[in-house]
């Protein structure tokens, strides 16, 4: 028996506990892939292009710092929230003070109301600020400096706990696999760690310094790709592996 064989192993479980190790890999490869699609609906149009970019980075985390938050989003991840006119009203509005009268004069209020605030209220329960006050609004209307440090470290520890809580149980399935020399399945296990905690970092120093955002991409990468690695390596070998296993044995047989 070599080095990294063990007699507990992915192919050689029974039906109903591969069934329950696939069952938990498929749903969270699909919140996975839902993270990714909500990624590029959020920061991924902070330049107002599909596509995460390290520009949508920069937007996200240090700010767009020659504008306002409010039109910072207006420009990129809520373009397609209001009508063209509409939104170049708000823009101009902005730019020419942002001033209470001028806001219910110009019908600022209004567009508001009719594109925003079903979002931007405190009766949806969604974590933005709230349109209904005026006060909310003049602050998104000032210089965008990006994430806020109290956001930044309330996302950090969710994303902190609950990534950490996905890998433990998709590394305790990759561990059974046997097919994976032991030093590469360590490292690879290690991996989504390692980088979790380097992309929580680098929004922080992007925060400080738009020249981590490369950062940002590189530890996201990483872990998705260790968690694509694991993924495949535990599914091929408790539901494909077995099989070639079985048609060997059949072959011998026959001989």
């Amino acid at each position: 028996m070599g080095k990294n064989q063990h007699s507990i192993n992915l192919s050689s479980q029974g039906t109903a506990l591969k069934s329950l190790f696939t069952g938990y890999l498929v749903v969270v490869a699909i919140g996975y892939l839902m993270a990714i699609v909500q990624i590029q609906f959020t920061h991924g149009m902070a330049d107002g292009k599909l596509g995460l970019s390290t520009d949508d980075i920069v937007y996200s985390y240090y700010g767009k710092r020659s504008g306002s938050t409010l039109e910072a989003k207006l420009n990129g991840s809520m373009k397609m929230m209001a009508p063209e006119e509409d939104r170049l009203k708000i823009i101009n509005w902005v730019h020419k003070g942002a001033t209470e009268k001028s806001f219910h004069d110009n019908g600022i209020r209004r567009i508001m109301d009719d594109s925003c605030i079903v979002c931007h209220s405190a009766a949806s329960g969604m974590p933005v600020p709230d349109f209904t006050k005026f006060e909310n609004i003049v602050h998104v209307s000032e210089t965008d400096t990006g994430a806020s440090f109290s956001s930044l470290a309330r996302v950090s520890h969710i994303h902190l706990f609950g990534i950490a809580f996905i890998f433990m149980f998709v590394g305790l399935i990759f561990s059974l696999a046997t097919g994976i020399p032991v030093v590469l399945k360590s490292t690879v296990i290690v991996m989504p760690y390692i980088f979790l905690i380097i992309d929580i970092a680098s929004w922080w120093l992007t925060k400080l310094n738009p020249h981590f955002a490369w950062l940002v991409i590189i530890g996201g990468g990483t872990m998705a790709l260790s968690f694509a690695f694991m993924w495949i390596v535990s599914m091929y070998e408790m539901w494909i592996m077995p099989r070639i296993h079985e048609d060997d044995r059949d072959a011998l047989l026959d001989e």
